[in-house]
């Protein structure tokens, strides 16, 4: 099932923490990396970790954004690599691994997790892994970032620090993050991995310009939107959740016309004025399993 909505919550902040998997989002993210300060990181994945088995218990998938894994700030990559150690159990869904620029910065990760695991005596393998890109050099490399790991399901895209890095603006329209965009979601289809999830929105005070831009990444072909408020969670939701009556009656027409045509012998036809094949069926198809998984959700 695609992933919709995954929140954030600060790892120093127990309070945050506490509520996170009871906000509605599918998965939560407990930040060890930008939302705790330096001098509070190693104190924070104690917190982090007692907390993962109750966050869990709520239903929601739960990931640890660790820090980077290699030596880009003002520490160093080992309290990436150390994060991995402290924080992996049973419960832990996946590690969310920063800035990533390389393969082998994904061989370094699955190095010290095969070893944590079988240490804990967990299943080989099933913690997933989640590289977000958000450099130029990442954004470059993201196929050979994607296809470096069996546990990599998925990318996450970054807009504050990608923009910060090549020096341009984040607009409320994001124009400008559009090649960024289009080519994780073509690098993750290439790949063979699901689609991307989509960066988080800083502007808090608009949730219409969240919605917009939502709608900007569901249009272009990602799975779901990263959130840094509760308030965000049902907003992106609903919009990765939503067929219109429209949308659903057309993608209804669609299949069972071209059943029958099928049955007719032919693979094309016209549907409302449109040329319809096998790769406008298989999209209708798509629609009518979105709207039944949001009407299962709502069950």
């Amino acid at each position: 099932m695609a992933i919709r909505t995954l929140l954030y919550a600060p790892g120093n902040e127990p309070r945050k923490v506490s509520k996170v998997g009871t906000c509605g989002a599918d998965a939560a993210i407990l930040d060890l990396e930008d939302a705790v300060a330096v001098d509070q990181k190693v104190a924070a994945r104690d917190a982090v970790r007692q907390a993962i088995p109750a966050v869990r218990e709520t239903g929601t998938q739960v990931y640890v954004r660790i820090n980077p894994t290699a030596e880009k700030t003002d520490f160093s990559l080992n309290v990436g690599l150390a994060d991995i150690e402290e924080v992996l159990c049973a419960e832990l869904g996946g590690l969310v691994v920063p800035k990533v620029e390389s393969a082998e910065e994904m061989d370094d990760v699955e190095r010290v997790l095969a070893a944590r695991e079988r240490a804990l005596g967990l299943e080989p393998g099933s913690v997933e892994v989640v590289p977000i890109i958000e450099t130029a050099l990442g954004l470059w490399r993201a196929y050979e970032i994607a296809r470096s790991s069996p546990r990599i399901k998925s990318l996450h895209f970054g807009a504050g620090d990608f923009t910060r890095d090549v020096s341009i603006d984040w607009s409320r329209d994001e124009a400008e993050l559009a090649y960024a965009r289009s080519r994780l979601v073509v690098i993750s289809r290439a790949a063979g991995i699901d689609p991307p999830t989509d960066s988080v929105w800083v502007r808090l005070d608009d949730e219409d310009g969240f919605v917009e831009s939502a709608q900007r990444a569901r249009r272009m072909g990602f799975q779901g939107k990263s959130c840094i408020h509760p308030r965000q969670v049902p907003l992106a939701n609903r919009v990765f959740s939503y067929v219109s009556p429209e949308e659903l009656a057309q993608a209804r027409r669609i299949v069972e016309a071209f059943a029958q045509a099928q049955a007719g012998g032919s693979a094309s036809i016209r549907v409302d004025g449109q040329f319809v094949d096998y790769p406008l069926v298989e999209n209708a198809r798509r629609v009518i399993e979105l709207h039944a998984g949001a009407q299962e959700g709502e069950g």
